[in-house]
């Protein structure tokens, strides 16, 4: 019996163990850190899109969807906020438009990245909330919810210009980043949240009967409405067909089980490559799929991040700022309490 109660009081504790592992170990910042220069560059873009007809989207009276019409269908409540309802002039938009672009802008290149990452999300949220549900899409929701999670880690910790005028005033003596729980947490959030929605979207493909009878591809690329790339020539190929449509589903509805294991992980990112560059090449949704492969980046390791960009720079991990392991001040510390 006690042996029982020691193998569960032994179990329970390795669970714990490996729970706190998951949420609260340091790791490096580097990943955080490439995902805040790519989804920075993706919200400055899309927003800067909507500049070409500022006043149709977001104007008080005279755009699509007017504040009155949105209440009374409902949409506005106390949690469906926008500052942009606020707004009446023309001339009032424009600046908190360029504002927000300038906000997008400095969160790309990491300047002060705690205040920009927590006005980013401020923005993105009040523009979706603004022209919803008219102009309201899976793109924006890739976005708000990238936005979101850089708010909980140094997003700014590694390849910004936060960390290169520490550096400056430090006399270019700087020690490296150290690793952050804070990253993490951020990281490991964008990853369950990618699982989720891959998971959820397999299984709403299952309840189509296109997705079973191997045809769902072919009806999309066929479909002349968001056709940027001529495939019909895959009418001529039907077991191609069916192969990349079954292909879809099962890699949706098993990604958030094969990304966890290392030897899957690179075959699965390479799936989301196809697939997302597929919709982005054939599809005409270039933006929705950078998007996605952006929330992707999160299952990369900081090393091979840092190697990326130092192989993009031209630079080595010494100066990229490779960040410090805490173990030897833990060491240190255990040592001097002995």
């Amino acid at each position: 019996m006690n042996a029982a109660v020691a193998s569960i009081r032994d179990y329970l504790r390795d669970v714990v163990a490996g729970w706190n592992r998951f949420w609260f170990a340091a790791v490096d910042p580097a990943t955080l850190s490439a995902i805040r220069i790519c989804a920075g560059l993706m919200l400055f873009y899309t927003h800067l899109v909507w500049s070409l007809d500022l006043q149709a989207f977001f104007g008080q009276n005279n755009s699509w969807l007017p504040r009155e019409l949105l209440a009374q269908q409902g949409v506005h409540s106390q949690y469906v906020w926008s500052y942009l309802w606020w707004i009446k002039t023309p001339g009032m938009l424009r600046a908190a438009h360029i504002a927000a672009l300038v906000v997008f802008a400095l969160l790309t290149v990491g300047f002060m990245s705690r205040v920009m990452s927590v006005l980013a999300y401020v923005i993105a949220v009040s523009y979706v909330h603004r022209v919803m549900p008219g102009a309201f899409f899976g793109l924006d929701k890739i976005n708000c919810m990238l936005a979101l999670y850089l708010m909980l880690g140094p997003s700014g910790a590694c390849f910004s210009v936060d960390r290169w005028l520490a550096k400056r005033r430090a006399g270019g003596n700087l020690p490296p980043p150290r690793p952050s729980v804070g990253a993490n947490v951020a990281i490991r959030l964008i990853q369950l949240h990618m699982c989720i929605i891959y998971l959820f979207s397999g299984l709403d493909k299952l309840q189509g009967v296109y997705w079973w009878d191997g045809t769902a591809v072919w009806w999309s690329v066929a479909n002349l409405e968001y056709q940027s790339l001529d495939m019909t020539w895959l009418a001529h190929f039907p077991v191609v067909v069916a192969l990349m449509t079954h292909v879809t589903v099962f890699w949706e509805l098993f990604y958030s089980v094969l990304v966890w294991h290392r030897r899957w992980r690179p075959i699965v990112l390479l799936g989301a490559v196809v697939v997302h560059g597929g919709i982005a090449i054939a599809l005409g949704m270039i933006t929705f799929g950078l998007a996605m492969l952006i929330g992707n980046m999160a299952f990369l390791s900081p090393h091979f991040v840092r190697a990326v960009i130092g192989l993009v720079t031209r630079t080595n991990g010494a100066e990229q700022g490779r960040a410090t392991s805490p173990a030897p001040a833990l060491r240190a510390k255990s040592q001097a309490a002995r």
